[in-house]
């Protein structure tokens, strides 16, 4: 196990930034930390990245605790912050080599560890260029070269496409993707489609408490209540609707926005069929249909999204007993603390 967290919890006076958030990242995978804004996330990536400390609980990374063996965890992980540390007045290359340096790659290894870090960061022609004449797509993935000129087995990366453009944001998703298996990664974000598209698992925190881990897929299956089919039929739909009706695990029947040749096609009806949790009664609805001499053109499973499964595990009613004290926003902590 290569990032474990157990129990961790940062106070400040009388405010609750994180209280007891316990997760875990397996060697060689990508989770999503998930969360709204001032949910503490960005407090939890500091302490990982021994930028701040905990005020109770325990981190550790490649076996070393963040707290007690800080300078050993900072040999073993990549680290971009929001805002990555850049010096705009040097190049690409010149940046990186000094970075290694700082970082201790042995001197015989600096050159192969930059251009392999350029290479997998797509900057081959940016080397020379100062950082300053680089749009942000390309600082950011300066910064996750930074991050990974080392080689190091952990990789933590706090919101990597804020600001980005669509295009930007699909190229560094695929770097990202493209460091799993040699290094685990752990990413924050208040963006959905990073999570689904990035991530193997993830874990949402709200108001400093983990409120799920499991992988999104697993989320949206196990926690949605509005699951359910949506049916495009052809023929005379009178009859069937109330044997539909009685199927089990069938919790409601209506009349769903029709498509394009619904409208032209007056014989053409769109069902849409809520079901209950962990009920497949699919078969059972197919063939009520054929059996009643009705056209079957379409029939699909509708699934909650992972968005419905944010906000639901998100509201404040989810977690009710948690203690009812303000956290700020992140940033704002992060000022105090300076």
């Amino acid at each position: 196990m290569t990032i474990a967290v157990e129990r961790l919890s940062k106070i400040y006076g009388t405010t609750v930034a994180i209280q007891e958030v316990t997760f875990a990242v397996e060697p060689g995978e990508i989770v999503g930390f998930l969360g709204p804004n001032g949910a503490g996330k960005t407090t939890t990536m500091r302490i990982l990245a021994g930028y701040l400390p905990a005020s109770s609980g325990t981190a550790r990374i490649a076996g070393y605790d963040v707290h007690e063996q800080s300078l050993e965890v900072r040999r073993r992980i990549g680290y971009l912050p929001e805002n990555p540390p850049l010096y705009p007045d040097m190049t690409v290359e010149g940046f990186l080599f000094f970075v290694s340096r700082i970082k201790g790659v042995r001197a015989g290894d600096r050159a192969a560890k930059v251009t392999s870090a350029i290479a997998r960061c797509q900057l081959q022609d940016k080397r020379q260029m100062l950082i300053r004449k680089l749009s942000k797509g390309y600082r950011q993935r300066v910064g996750i070269a930074q991050a990974i000129v080392h080689d190091p087995p952990a990789i933590i990366l706090d919101e990597p496409t804020v600001g980005l453009d669509p295009k930007q944001i699909i190229e560094v998703r695929n770097l990202i993707k493209s460091l799993a298996g040699d290094h685990t990664i752990i990413l924050s974000t208040h963006i959905l489609p990073e999570v689904s598209m990035t991530c193997d698992r993830v874990t949402i925190i709200s108001r400093g408490r983990v409120v799920a881990t499991d992988t999104p897929s697993n989320l949206m299956a196990q926690l949605g209540n509005s699951g359910g089919y949506y049916l495009e039929i052809e023929g005379d739909i009178a009859a069937i609707q109330s044997q539909l009706s009685t199927i089990p695990g069938v919790l409601s029947l209506e009349a769903s926005a029709s498509t394009e040749t619904a409208l032209a096609n007056s014989n053409r009806h769109c069902l849409k069929l809520a079901t209950a949790p962990n009920s497949e009664p699919g078969a059972e609805i197919a063939a009520k249909i054929v059996n009643c001499g009705l056209g079957l053109l379409e029939m699909r499973r509708l699934r909650p999204s992972l968005e419905e499964v944010f906000l639901e595990l998100t509201t404040q009613e989810t977690y009710a007993d948690a203690t009812p004290q303000p956290v700020p926003n992140d940033d704002a902590i992060a000022g105090d603390a300076s």
